[in-house]
């Protein structure tokens, strides 16, 4: 993994003064993130989003050239206060071998503990692998349970429900099924799929809503929030440049297919309350300008609609 951010010696006030200088975010006629921001112009873009319920996040994918420990200072710097990390994703440059999952020993969890807190980060979610093996599924849920988190995002197997189920009674979390775009392997593709799956089992069990992906899958996001309408938990926030083309690049929220001011009027009317988390899958070197994009269009969708 390439890594052209490291040793820059940027500290975290400095980079956060640098996107304070060049942001982009806009209320009415002044910048939300340009100088002489009034504070209680950043405290009320704020309340919009709690007024509704809405958490943001970050996935780490997003951030996937640059190890955790690197890639949560770019995310606290957003102003993103929340992160969603993957199993297959490096901990520390200086600790290779070492991924943000259950395996990490106990010492570098309260160490990722420790390097979150720092920057007032919270791991509300965590993208896992499930399957059928129970005791795995413990390890997963107790990691996610020690790190602070509500959600499990995964695509576990069909039949392993009822097992995680039960599990997730014991441990107090949800299950958030994730949607990839159309292809033989992947079963979650769409909406009926996912509610199939979740018809009989508890309300601890529902969707993690990849908008980005149902529209490289052909799919409306509205029409697919509708037919979810109550088994949703959490959201992958993503916006492509094409229909019906699964290899479609993502493009900042609002600009691309999948009309992202009626996905948030439809997450609106159903009252969802939650994490919405961004996840940009095109690196480039604009990706921060990218994250920052589509941050900024939820908040200042919230803030005219508050």
């Amino acid at each position: 993994m390439t890594n052209s951010h490291a040793s820059t010696g940027y500290s975290r006030r400095s980079v956060l003064r640098g996107l304070l200088m060049c942001g982009t975010m806009a209320i009415g006629s002044r910048s939300l993130l340009g100088t002489g921001l009034l504070a209680e112009e950043v405290a009320g873009s704020g309340q919009a989003l709690e007024k509704r319920g809405w958490k943001l996040a970050c996935q780490l994918y997003t951030f996937r050239r640059f190890p955790f420990y690197e890639a949560i200072e770019k995310i606290a710097a957003l102003g993103i206060k929340a992160v969603e990390p993957c199993f297959f994703l490096p901990l520390d440059a200086r600790q290779p071998g070492l991924v943000t999952s259950e395996a990490l020993p106990p010492d570098k969890r309260a160490e990722m503990r420790q390097k979150m807190a720092q920057l007032g980060i919270t791991m509300p979610n965590f993208y896992a692998n499930l399957g059928n093996d129970q005791d795995q599924a413990r390890k997963v849920f107790s990691f996610a349970k020690e790190m602070g988190c509500q959600t499990v995002v995964a695509e576990p197997p069909a039949d392993s429900l009822p097992m995680l189920d039960e599990l997730l009674a014991e441990y107090g979390l949800t299950l958030a099924i994730h949607n990839h775009p159309q292809s033989p392997s992947s079963h979650y593709w769409h909406p009926k799929n996912v509610l199939g799956a979740v018809e009989k089992r508890s309300h601890r069990i529902g969707a993690c809503a990849d908008t980005g992906h149902w529209v490289r899958s052909g799919l409306d996001p509205v029409a697919c929030l509708k037919l979810l309408e109550g088994r949703i938990i959490t959201l992958h926030l993503k916006d492509v440049a094409e229909c019906g083309v699964v290899g479609s690049r993502d493009v900042p929220l609002g600009t691309g297919a999948a009309h992202y001011d009626r996905v948030l009027e439809e997450l609106a009317r159903q009252n969802f309350r939650g994490v919405m988390t961004i996840e940009y899958e095109h690196d480039s070197p604009q990706l921060l300008e990218d994250v920052a994009k589509c941050r900024d269009f939820v908040i200042n969708w919230a803030v005219q609609h508050a």
